[in-house]
């Protein structure tokens, strides 16, 4: 894609966000449908909301590029050379329990030849927005070019281990627990302190806004992901992935460089 369409998107996707975060935001304390609740993760009809007006944002502008969405997804992605990956809301336990922290994820992916492709179904980010609407804070990145937040230019924190502040999460999936508790175990009395916040997009840009210095997580979506890995690459950090044996859901290390990841290169 051209500089040009890339700020085009950018801008639509951005538009895409503040129309879903005004909606999140509008409900944060109202009661919320359940659409379905297991042990560990509920689907409120407002994630459903969120994505049908993202969907018709990004569609205005782009009606060629499908989305592949948490809350579904158009099937032409499958023969697509680009395609939109749209987390409506990423914290969606945390908003139906009136916590304020959940996000918007958009990120736009173009297919590239696999040795140049970031995933490994050959497509890349190039165009990555995380919207807090609760603390009215956007991230966005465009390949190439610096992450910014609200417009500024962010980069990741130069601190080490000992000082570090790392965010981890438990997905609930078979075995990310167990792989979560190891992590735990090794890295409790090692680092200044671990948090688990219930947002993935926002703990990788926490990482990118040198808030956070690591995130591990083992079992999370693309949809989780590929916006705020693209944005703290952008913001100069380090962000590994890799498709879980059997499944479709990632591993994945996000760092500031300086702190060696549990898993992926240089564990």
């Amino acid at each position: 894609m051209t500089d040009r369409e890339l700020t085009r998107a950018l801008t639509a996707a951005t538009a895409a966000a503040r129309s879903a975060g005004r909606l999140m935001d509008a409900q944060r304390l109202r009661a919320k449908k359940v659409n379905q609740s297991s042990q560990h993760d509920i689907k409120l009809e407002l994630d459903v909301r969120c994505q049908r007006v993202i969907t018709q944002i990004l569609a205005q502008a782009f009606p060629d590029i499908p989305v592949l969405g948490e809350e579904g997804t158009d099937e032409a992605v499958r023969q697509a050379d680009a395609r939109w990956v749209v987390d409506p809301i990423d914290g969606t336990v945390n908003l139906a329990h009136r916590i304020p922290h959940a996000a918007v994820s958009i990120a736009l992916q173009v297919r590239e030849t696999p040795r140049k492709a970031g995933y490994a179904d050959g497509f890349s980010s190039v165009v990555g927005v995380v919207l807090d609407p609760f603390v009215d804070e956007l991230w966005t990145a465009i390949r190439g070019r610096p992450a910014r937040l609200n417009g500024r230019p962010v980069a990741v924190s130069k601190r080490t281990l000992d000082e570090a502040i790392i965010s981890i999460g438990f997905s609930g999936r078979a075995g990310s627990v167990e792989a979560m508790v190891e992590d735990v175990r090794n890295l409790s009395t090692r680092v200044r302190k671990l948090r688990m916040m219930g947002s993935a997009a926002l703990a990788l840009v926490y990482v990118a806004d040198a808030r956070f210095d690591a995130y591990f997580e083992h079992g999370i979506n693309l949809w989780d992901l590929a916006a705020g890995g693209l944005i703290v690459e952008c913001a100069g950090g380090k962000f590994w992935r890799e498709v879980c044996p059997g499944e479709s859901t990632f591993r994945l290390a996000a760092t500031n460089g300086r702190v060696r990841p549990p898993v992926g290169p240089g564990a």
